[in-house]
C-alpha cells in the first residue's frame, strides 16, 4: 500500500453509510438476491401481504422488504419462520447456507470498506474519538439515534441494514480475545444525552461490557484535563499482520487513509501521550459508573 490514500467521507458515523446516496451502497450479491426473488415469489404465491408476512415472522415490514430485495442477509430464525410459512420443503433453509454478502460490505459506506477490511485483518487496533461513543463500543439504542439523526434522513430499510452491520462489526471484540483493541474517548462524549435515561443506561451498561474483556482498554480523557496531545480531532491506528501501521482520520465530508510512515509515526506518538493523558482503566470504568448512577 503507498502512502495518502484520500477516501471521501460522511459524518460521524462510524463507516455505515445513513446518506441515502445510490452510488455508496454497493450492489446486493446475486445470491443475497435470488433467495430474497424466492422467498417473495412464495409469500406471494401463499397470499400473503408484506404487512401480513412480517407479523407472522415477527420481523418488521422494513425488514421483509430489505431481505426481498437483497440489501439484508436474512436471520436464522428469519428463514426458520419463513420456511414454516411457505410450505415447509426446506428450499429456503438450505439455499440460505449458501446466501454471502457477496463482498461482505453491504451496509458500509463506499469510503470506508477500505479501513474496514483491515480492521478484521488488524493484530491491534487503537481509536481516539472526541464527538461521539465510537461504532465498536455503541449500544443499539445509541447506534439507532446516531442513524436517525443523520441529514439527509436515511429510508427505514436502509437503517436495519446499518444496524445490522454495526452489531456485527462488534462482534470482533469477542472473537478476536489475543488481539488488543484500545480506546481513548472524552469525557463530554458520555456526557452527551440522547434518548431517555433507560437508553442512556444502556448505553453505559454496553460500553462497560465490551470494554470488560482483557484485550480490550477504554480510557477516558477527563474535563479535567485541558488541552492535550490529539486536538486535531479523532484518529484510529492498527498495525497490519505484516508489521505495517497505518492511521485513518474524518472529518466533516473528508476523510484519509494514511500509510505515510512519518505521519502515522506522529498520530501514534500522539496516541501515546494521550494515553498518559488520560484515566487508567480502572478510574475510567468507574467514571462510566458515576455518570450511569447520576441517571
Amino acid at each position: 500500500m503507498t502512502g495518502g490514500i484520500d477516501i471521501t467521507v460522511e459524518d460521524g458515523c462510524d463507516g455505515e453509510s445513513a446518506g441515502g446516496e445510490p452510488d455508496r451502497e454497493p450492489d446486493p450479491s446475486d445470491s443475497l438476491r435470488t433467495w430474497g426473488a424466492v422467498q417473495q415469489a412464495l409469500r406471494e404465491h401463499a397470499g400473503f401481504s408484506r404487512a401480513e408476512f412480517a407479523d407472522l415472522v415477527r420481523f418488521s415490514k422494513h425488514t421483509v422488504e430489505s431481505v426481498e430485495l437483497g440489501r439484508r442477509m436474512p436471520d436464522d430464525s428469519y428463514v426458520v419462520r419463513s420456511e414454516e410459512l411457505l410450505g415447509n420443503t426446506g428450499a429456503l433453509r438450505k439455499s440460505s447456507r449458501y446466501v454471502t454478502r457477496g463482498r461482505g460490505d453491504v451496509g458500509l459506506a463506499a469510503w470506508f470498506r477500505q479501513w474496514a477490511k483491515l480492521e478484521r485483518v488488524a493484530v491491534s487496533l487503537c481509536t481516539y474519538e472526541c464527538r461521539l461513543v465510537p461504532g465498536l463500543l455503541q449500544s443499539e439504542g445509541y447506534a439507532r439515534a446516531v442513524f436517525e439523526g443523520t441529514v439527509p434522513v436515511a429510508p427505514d430499510d436502509q437503517l436495519d441494514e446499518f444496524m445490522a452491520r454495526r452489531m456485527e462489526r462488534q462482534r470482533m471484540l469477542i472473537e478476536r480475545p489475543t488481539i488488543p483493541f484500545s480506546f481513548i474517548v472524552e469525557e463530554h462524549v458520555f456526557r452527551r444525552r440522547f434518548g431517555d435515561a433507560d437508553q442512556m443506561r444502556e448505553m453505559f451498561d454496553r460500553v462497560l461490557e465490551l470494554s470488560a474483556p482483557r484485550n480490550v482498554t477504554l480510557q477516558i480523557v477527563p474535563l479535567e484535563a485541558g488541552l492535550h496531545a490529539c486536538l486535531d480531532g479523532p484518529v484510529r491506528l492498527l498495525e497490519t499482520p505484516k508489521g505495517q501501521r497505518l492511521a485513518y482520520s474524518e472529518g466533516q465530508q473528508n476523510g484519509r487513509l494514511i500509510s505515510g510512515p512519518k505521519e502515522v509515526s506522529l498520530l501514534c506518538q500522539r496516541y501515546g501521550t494521550l494515553r498518559s493523558q488520560a484515566l487508567n482503566s480502572k478510574d475510567s470504568k468507574g467514571l462510566l459508573e458515576r455518570l450511569r448512577g447520576e441517571l
